[in-house]
């Protein structure tokens, strides 16, 4: 089978899709809600559980992506609840939590969680390295985009993406899932 459910309530998310699949012959409709969310520090049993309950639930493949800020100084905080941590701190919490703080390494990851009816789930991780910026810089992106400095990168996301640009984490751990997919179409 070649399409999937993408559960999520996230535009972003549903563009980054989108643009990674473009051209992979994989189609998905998109199911706008929220997701049932174990709390895990690891984004793939996370995405996992998800995608097996709500394949149970709708009797269909289903693909969930869950993703993170870790920040190696905060022994990985946000991590898996970056988002419920965005809406509450912000980005200048973040910063300020940083202040005076020299290791600034930090990671995006994305676990891509997929399950058809029947079986186990299955994920798809991907992950990009980079630091957090003193201050907030750049109004592109989502999220952390404007203190998420890319590795090899001067800019952060905030500074250097462009509409319709796909994260490059979450892109990893997508087109992991379309070689999957499209593997397993080739052989029937």
């Amino acid at each position: 089978m070649s399409g999937f459910v993408l559960l999520t309530g996230n535009e972003e998310k549903i563009k980054d899709f989108e643009n990674a699949l473009e051209g992979s012959g994989l189609e998905f409709t998109v199911m706008k809600g929220e997701k049932p969310e174990l709390r895990s520090d690891e984004p793939c049993e996370i995405a996992k559980t998800a995608a097996k309950a709500l394949c149970e639930r709708l009797k269909k493949s289903v693909v969930v992506e869950d993703s993170g800020l870790f920040i190696e100084a905060l022994k990985d905080y946000p991590g898996t609840c970056t988002a419920y941590i965005f809406k509450r701190l912000g980005l200048n919490g973040i910063l300020k939590l940083m202040k005076g703080i020299r290791n600034r390494k930090a990671r995006y990851k994305s676990a891509v969680g997929y399950c058809e009816p029947g079986k186990e789930p299955l994920c798809f991780y991907g992950e990009e390295e980079g630091s957090i910026a003193e201050s907030i810089r750049g109004s592109g992106g989502w999220g952390h985009d404007p203190i998420f400095i890319p590795k090899r990168k001067s800019k952060t996301y905030g500074e250097l993406k462009k509409a319709g640009e796909v994260n490059l984490f979450r892109k990893k751990a997508i087109l992991k899932l379309a070689r999957f997919l499209n593997s397993r179409l080739a052989k029937w």
